[in-house]
């Protein structure tokens, strides 16, 4: 896939109306209070946006917010997204009461140069995900220019995401911009030694990374759930630790590959082990091919963590996608702490592919000692296997 897109700098746009898909898909507080709990994805958005108005552009700003498939559900408006941007942007932000409808098309129409407005969540639209192309002309009809800056939904094909790139010229917005320039750049020609961490419960979903990053990094360190399954697949024990049985072979073939193709594998030597699956089960650390029956590895182990730590000390390129144990237990996150901080310490390339790995690093305060840290969980995972992702692959290539 081609990298190297056009930006919002390599159009003209003064005087022009712009739909603008950003990703406001924001944590909201349980109860009915509308009340956002997290309004980094909103201040995200903010560089475009205000690039866009200071160049005269009118701004049809659109989102999904959850999975409310194609129904109007009032929980999952994003009338507290436009009450949050106007705040942020010091700025009225006119809200529209649907998508496509006759509210949001009378406002679109009577909107003015440095005016910002936001459609409805477009997932009330059932054509939404069926990227139908209906949708897309009607939303693309509101506009002159497309601007995509949701990389956390460019892995969709979506009427928002890339259906109107078919009737509108598309280009990215700055977050998109940096997340190809730095991934994109780490995938094509990484400053060497280039260290893959990857984590997290599944071997099935992470299966297509490895077996991209096999090609390009120098080292791949394994870790969280999926490890387990590794180690079975080698006839190790792994008591009642998670397994996928169906991917050790998989998981065997990888081992291969990396050996035949002189990639360092690392896997975990020892494993912090509980009697149950919860946060306060008795711990012991043993090795990880001798978890006895009835417990369960939650983390990787001491000298695991002191290996992992030396192996990203010398990197010029770290990326990092996954926890290393059960993160969300304080007894079994120490393993996650101990690669956040020596990735803290690393004059490496640092970047974290979104989902966990960015929570952890962002909840452990070591977000500001990363290079960067992806706004895209399963998008950033998608690039990381080489596949194609139809909200980028229509952008115009410069």
């Amino acid at each position: 896939m081609n990298y190297n897109k056009k930006t919002v700098k390599d159009v003209d746009v003064a005087g022009k109306k712009v739909l603008l898909r950003c990703d406001f898909n924001v944590p909201m507080a349980k109860d009915a209070s509308g009340v956002i709990t997290d309004d980094k994805r909103i201040r995200a958005a903010l560089p475009t946006i205000q690039y866009l108005l200071e160049q005269g552009a009118a701004v049809v700003a659109c989102s999904h917010m959850g999975k409310p498939k194609g129904e109007v559900k009032p929980e999952l408006s994003l009338k507290p997204v436009a009450a949050r941007l106007s705040e942020l942007l010091g700025k009225d932000v006119i809200m529209a009461d649907d998508v496509v409808g006759p509210d949001a098309q009378a406002k679109a129409a009577a909107l003015q140069p440095g005016q910002i407005m936001l459609l409805e969540n477009t997932r009330f639209e059932p054509g939404e995900t069926k990227n139908d192309p209906a949708l897309a002309k009607a939303m693309a009809d509101m506009a002159e220019v497309y601007v995509s800056d949701a990389f956390g939904a460019v892995h969709r094909a979506h009427a928002s995401t890339a259906g109107v790139a078919e009737y509108l010229p598309a280009v990215s917005g700055f977050l998109i911009e940096k997340e190809l320039q730095i991934i994109g750049g780490a995938l094509a020609n990484p400053k060497r030694p280039l260290v893959a961490i990857l984590g997290g419960s599944k071997v099935s979903s992470k299966i297509g990374v490895i077996n991209n990053l096999l090609e390009i990094a120098d080292t791949i360190i394994i870790g969280g759930g999926m490890s387990y399954t590794f180690c079975a697949a080698r006839g190790g024990k792994i008591g009642n630790s998670l397994l996928e049985e169906d991917w050790m072979d998989y998981a065997n073939e990888m081992v291969k590959k990396a050996a035949d193709k002189g990639v360092k594998l690392l896997l975990p030597v020892d494993t912090v082990c509980g009697d149950a699956f919860s946060p306060d089960a008795k711990q012991m650390v043993v090795d990880t091919d001798c978890i006895p029956d009835g417990w369960t590895g939650m983390d990787i182990g001491p000298e695991t963590v002191k290996q992992y730590c030396e192996a990203v000390a010398d990197a010029g390129t770290v990326i990092w996608n996954g926890p290393m144990g059960v993160f969300e237990f304080p007894a079994f996150a120490k393993g996650t702490e101990a690669v956040a901080e020596a990735l803290s310490k690393t004059n490496a390339i640092t970047i974290i592919g979104g989902g966990d790995s960015a929570a952890a690093v962002q909840q452990l305060g070591y977000a500001d000692k990363m290079t960067h840290i992806s706004t895209g969980g399963g998008a950033s995972l998608e690039f990381m296997e080489g596949k194609e992702l139809p909200g980028v692959a229509c952008l115009l290539d410069k």
